[in-house]
């Protein structure tokens, strides 16, 4: 079994609040996780899948049901399929409260969307917590061992695809979970749109990996309005499905990019997408570059705590930085990301650095040593980031 990141900003968050919320995409290990909880307190906890018949029919009468539980940790996963239990879980909280009891906790597991973030944050203000679980990130794994990092690029953290046999079993799963998820589980959260057109939207953000969006040529491309683009990438961002990373903002004098930055946010999905089934046919393929990045950009944010801030800059002129990271109270990292084991910085990385008065600057290459390149410009590998980012926040929950 992985050891999981969240595992341990879980068990605080538990220990704080009557509920909370772990999202994420399907497939992601939230019930594996949730499980390992269930085995820890025995029959402390219960899980319910709401998905299960006999499951959700324990809870035609929630209110009942969920009251007899006191003193246990509740789990509910795919939540979404049961909204208005939200309204009778604050009744339960709040009345335990009043009694002066701490009663039972809920853990409520689902695939994100903005209606869920919505229900849980109306009906359960003030008593619920959410949580973000992610795919493997490199440093839940062995990065050490040979071949981990390019094989986590390669097929992406989703468990059942990084996990697998072989590439090509690895391929065909998320080939099928791409099918199932257009055709079977995004009509779940959203408006009716035709599986083909939002697999051919999502086929194009993974051409384009880490570019500026543009969402005239988007909407040209698929013969939509700009409306049309704006909800389908709406509905993606939703369902952790895509990342919108915004420009940096700030009074530089200098005329900023204004657009967004979009990526996959798995770079397995993205390959799968593009028909990329081996290493062969990713390191000759012209998204690389920008797969590579994703990679870094997501491993990256997963680590950041909730005050931090994260964007890309960029100017007119081509000064550019792939990642600013504002961590509190007062550093501001500049990232490049390159794909090379021997990576060169351009001037506008330079411009950018000075532009946005950089405290610390790096560059996240394949390799796995760290050197100087210049006197304030450190070469490392992602995992030796991750573990900056970390040890900085070690005594952060």
């Amino acid at each position: 079994m992985n050891n999981r990141n969240a595992t341990h900003r879980l068990d605080w968050l538990l220990s704080r609040f009557p509920a909370v919320a772990l999202l994420g995409p399907r497939q992601c290990g939230k019930t594996t996780l949730a499980l390992d909880h269930c085995v820890l307190l025995g029959d402390k906890a219960i899980y319910l899948d709401l998905e299960r018949p006999s499951d959700l029919a324990r809870l035609a009468d929630p209110e009942h049901y969920l009251s007899a539980q006191d003193g246990r940790l509740v789990i509910l996963d795919e939540v979404h399929r049961a909204p208005g239990l939200f309204p009778v879980l604050r009744g339960i909280i709040d009345r335990r409260r009043r009694a002066g009891e701490s009663g039972n906790q809920f853990l409520l597991l689902g695939s994100a969307s903005l209606d869920l973030l919505q229900q849980s944050g109306e009906s359960l203000a003030g008593r619920i917590a959410h949580l973000e679980l992610t795919p493997f990130l490199a440093n839940e794994l062995a990065p050490d061992t040979p071949g981990i990092l390019d094989s986590l690029w390669l097929r992406g953290g989703f468990p059942s695809s990084y996990l697998a046999p072989d590439d090509d079993t690895s391929f065909a799963w998320r080939q099928a979970y791409l099918r199932s998820y257009l055709e079977r589980d995004i009509p779940q959260f959203g408006p009716r749109i035709p599986a083909e057109t939002l697999r051919r939207f999502w086929t194009m953000l993974a051409h384009e990996q880490g570019a500026v969006l543009n969402a005239a040529r988007l909407a040209a491309g698929l013969a939509v309005s700009g409306q049309s683009i704006a909800r389908y990438l709406d509905l993606m961002v939703d369902l952790l499905l895509v990342r919108r990373l915004p420009p940096w903002s700030g009074n530089t004098g200098k005329r900023l990019i204004k657009s967004p930055k979009v990526y996959v946010r798995d770079s397995g999905l993205t390959h799968a997408l593009l028909g990329i089934g081996n290493r062969d046919a990713l390191l000759g393929h012209p998204v690389q570059g920008g797969s590579w990045e994703g990679l870094v950009v997501e491993n990256l944010l997963a680590l950041l705590p909730a005050s931090a801030r994260a964007t890309f800059y960029r100017t007119s002129a081509g000064a550019e930085i792939d990642l600013v990271l504002e961590l509190p109270p007062d550093e501001r990292w500049a990232i490049e990301i390159k794909r090379s084991s021997a990576p060169v910085v351009s001037k506008g990385f330079h411009l950018g650095c000075a532009d946005i008065a950089a405290t610390r600057r790096w560059v996240v290459y394949p390799g796995s040593e760290s050197y100087p390149m210049t006197r304030d410009i450190t070469a490392v590998s992602l995992t030796t980031l991750m573990a900056e980012l970390t040890n900085r926040d070690k005594l952060a929950p």
